[in-house]
């Protein structure tokens, strides 16, 4: 059973979207149940800080043994931060999506689409949990 915080934003393809206290500015990375389906995640390619994207875009790719995935984003925004440790580290996504392994941080360009995204519940239904 994957771990599914009840505090996070989710989205049908698996992203997270989590709170970092900027007002705005939400971390994204992928869930705990898409770091299993994908099996060891060997190459993460993310953006540059300041590309914009609208919701849905691709902003990156990631690689495993199993497959090759986009990283999509939930909302329209602009990219202020990414993770560099993951470059040097991918696995890193694989031992802790929802706190080391993040990917970006996203400012938000309209807080009315996070109403869009699942819950938890809904998200734990979608997975079949």
């Amino acid at each position: 059973m994957s771990s599914i915080p009840a505090d996070l934003r989710y989205t049908a393809e698996h992203e997270y979207l989590k709170s970092t206290g900027d007002g705005g500015v939400l971390q994204i990375g992928i869930t705990d149940y898409a770091q299993g389906e994908l099996g060891d995640v060997v190459f993460v390619e993310l953006p540059k800080v300041g590309d914009k994207f609208k919701a849905h875009d691709v902003f990156g790719t990631i690689e495993a043994v199993k497959a090759v995935s986009d990283l999509l984003t939930p909302v329209a925004g602009t990219v202020t931060a990414i993770n560099d440790a993951i470059a040097g580290d991918p696995a890193v996504v694989n031992r802790d999506p929802y706190g080391a392994g993040w990917m970006i941080k996203l400012r938000v360009k309209d807080p009315a689409e996070l109403k869009t995204l699942l819950g938890s519940a809904e998200y734990k239904k979608h997975v079949g949990e």
